[in-house]
């Protein structure tokens, strides 16, 4: 059986630091990003696909079908799970995967966010949610890249 060897909170998605630095931390070989609206866009997906490099597979699904791939990951498989809002982990935890740690990597500011922490940004249904996820004992901290330290949420919230 495969594992997720990374789950990323980043309203970017796939971008340099992801292509680069957490590939090659993790040795992840397969980019599962759970978002709705993106799964459902030809457009965005055909861009996402060119940026991901040869050897590594890309799954750009449904909240509904990445529980399903994520609830019997196939064997090989390292899985970083990509997804932009703490929302999406919420909903595939009641739908049953497990995640032992999530990180926030990007969450930029919008109308709707305060900082948070330093430039990452979080609005009020957003901290609930972080809330709703470490109280299921899944761990939760903010890890931009992996060469640079990371700082636990809980002090934060």
């Amino acid at each position: 059986m495969g594992e997720i060897v990374l789950a990323r909170i980043d309203d970017r998605l796939i971008h340099g630091q992801v292509m680069t630095a957490w590939l090659q931390f993790t040795g992840g070989n397969h980019i599962v990003i759970v978002d709705d609206a993106t799964a459902g866009d030809e457009f965005t997906k055909s861009i996402m696909s060119m940026a991901v490099p040869n050897g590594i597979k890309l799954s750009i699904l449904t909240i509904e079908e990445g529980t399903a791939l994520l609830a019997n990951i196939p064997e090989g498989h390292r899985i970083i799970v990509l997804a932009k809002e703490p929302q999406t982990y919420w909903k595939l935890i009641e739908n049953g995967v497990k995640f032992d740690e999530i990180i926030i990597g990007g969450m930029g500011a919008r109308k709707d966010r305060k900082t948070f922490h330093k430039n990452i940004s979080a609005s009020e249904e957003e901290k609930e949610t972080f809330k709703n996820i470490v109280s299921q004992n899944v761990k939760m901290k903010i890890h931009v890249i992996p060469d640079q330290g990371s700082q636990a949420i809980e002090g934060l919230l």
